[in-house]
């Protein structure tokens, strides 16, 4: 590296290589042997492809200290300066690899000269602190403990200790939250200690994590694999959207997985060879016409499209309405609804998209009998209704605090009354960052929330019934919010917050969703043989 530290790699080399050959370059924190070797760069070789796979800086050998998300851009482009100094290199190079792989491709192919000739960004996002760290500025507290408490043991060896999920769980409900790093982790993990630091608004520590302001036209072709419970799913269906309006050639499938489930790391490796193969050695294009797959929960099939979000899908609004309802049109008149937010009690979460298992669906009974979640219910359908696009609502809330959160989740409850989560989002409320683009006062101090809920491809069956859940937190997937200025990891003490939530014709409460209508004609796949991954 440019300032002298030394970073190692394993070098997978054809037999009887005697001429240089392309490169495929995986840069990695979890190791450059043993498993993930196995699983991402093993199969490639075994294939014929020169694999290159690195050990990030601070891991596994190599120099210097690991600072997730900080270094990679230097060390990447300095690493690619080297592979085209060797005599086995013929100066073609691609990238691979998901998550944190994934990010050390951002951190790379829209600065690269020469560029690189395709990558394979699966499973992340151009922008992190947004998508991974601070969701809508509420920290992700349970995906950055259960990483830290991941890397902060990776090099110690020995086998998974199976009781630390529940030490995760049981350090998130500290305060502060400052140090519950070592609980988890034995020692301090510096990934933790910059998340708890840099977490207030205009930080500028994180600039080098992002790459979403990069020129993207810059980019080579790119594939891309993720799965609707994927906490990197909403990024990452950004960044393609953006790569398309480029002029970048790119592809993504979306199906039914949790981060790095078996089936979402099936469709990686097939992909990865499909598109290695036709960028490096001039094989056939993937055999998929269409760019955009993605997976229908709940109908078993795969759908395609030309682009994302489908033209095919059309906004349809349900209106919050008075006595739990949902209607097509806001209600008159109507009393808000009304809620008080405790932290010290803070509104739990059940399921959703995570780092780790649990997630996905889950039973949300033990949610709505609370008394700080408002719910709302629509009628029985007559009919399937197929969500597919992005899922968005807006919110007219009064809150007595103005540090607050708005936690919107929507909900497929079936004919026995189970209600499972199909996507949510929320958006923290603080008077330095309100008001906002997506968050304007109305009047009396109502303030009108956007929310941006997950997107997804999900069919609610006939008979079934939509429901959308408003609380102020989903605890400990967020931090609980304290209702005060505190930075979230060194606050201790909180604030009860009354919340008052109106719905009627001045305040059009809503949750807007993208109906796919069988009669525009999506293109519909085959059954999934994945869907139960």
């Amino acid at each position: 590296m440019p300032d002298g530290i030394s970073l190692l790699a394993n070098h997978y080399v054809p037999e009887g290589q005697e001429k240089p050959l392309p490169v495929v370059l995986i840069r990695v924190p979890y190791g450059r042997s043993g498993l993930y070797a196995q699983m991402f760069a093993a199969p490639l070789a075994r294939r014929g492809f020169q694999v290159f796979m690195q050990a990030t800086r601070g891991t596994f050998g190599s120099g210097g200290q690991f600072r997730p998300f900080t270094t990679e851009r230097e060390d990447g482009l300095a690493t690619l300066a080297w592979l085209r100094e060797q005599a086995w290199c013929d100066g073609r190079i691609a990238m691979t690899g998901g998550s944190y792989f994934g990010h050390t491709q951002w951190a790379v192919a829209p600065y690269a000269d020469p560029p690189l000739v395709c990558v394979s960004p699966h499973i992340t996002s151009s922008e992190v602190t947004g998508t991974l760290f601070y969701n809508h500025g509420a920290p992700q507290i349970h995906t950055g403990l259960t990483w830290s408490s991941s890397i902060g043991r990776q090099e110690r060896g020995g086998l998974p200790d199976p009781r630390m999920r529940g030490r995760v769980h049981a350090a998130l409900q500290r305060l502060p939250l400052q140090a519950v790093d070592v609980a988890v982790a034995g020692a301090p993990v510096p990934f933790w200690r910059d998340f708890v630091a840099h977490s207030e608004p205009g930080d500028k520590f994180w600039s080098e994590a992002n790459h979403n302001e990069a020129d993207f036209s810059r980019m080579p072709p790119v594939s891309m694999v993720t799965g609707w419970w994927d906490l990197f799913l909403a990024g990452t269906m950004t960044d393609y959207t953006a790569l398309r309006a480029a002029g970048v050639p790119a592809r993504i499938v979306v199906g039914p997985w949790l981060h790095g489930e078996p089936g979402e790391l099936r469709m990686v490796a097939k992909t990865d060879l499909a598109w290695l193969d036709h960028h490096l050695r001039g094989g056939p294009p993937p055999e998929d016409a269409a760019p955009v797959r993605v997976f229908l929960q709940q109908a078993d099939r795969w759908l395609a499209f030309g682009e994302w979000p489908p033209l095919q899908a059309k906004e349809q609004s349900f209106h919050l309405g008075k006595d739990g309802g949902l209607a097509a049109e806001p209600e008159a008149s109507a009393a808000p609804g009304t809620f008080t937010y405790d932290p010290a009690d803070p509104t739990p979460t059940v399921g959703g998209p995570l780092l780790q298992p649990p997630g996905k669906q889950a039973d949300n009974a033990v949610v709505e009998r609370r008394a700080d979640v408002l719910v709302f219910t629509g009628p029985a359908l007559t009919a399937d209704l197929d969500l597919v696009g992005q899922v968005k609502a807006q919110i007219y809330v009064r809150t007595e605090l103005p540090h607050a959160d708005v936690f919107v989740r929507l909900c497929d409850v079936d004919p026995k009354g189970v209600s499972r989560n199909i996507v949510d989002g929320i958006r923290r409320l603080d008077p330095r960052t309100v008001p906002a683009d997506d968050v304007t006062e109305v009047a009396d101090g109502v303030l009108a929330v956007d929310v941006e809920l997950f997107p997804t491809a999900y069919r609610v069956k006939a008979g079934h019934r939509v429901r959308v859940q408003v609380s102020g937190g989903a605890f400990p997937r967020y931090a609980r919010n304290m209702g005060t200025a505190e930075p979230f990891g060194t606050a201790t003490q909180g604030r009860t917050n009354r919340f008052e939530v109106f719905h009627d014709a001045d305040h059009p409460s809503r949750v807007v969703l993208p109906v796919l209508s069988a009669a525009e004609g999506s293109e519909v796949g085959k059954p999934a043989s994945q869907s139960s991954s």
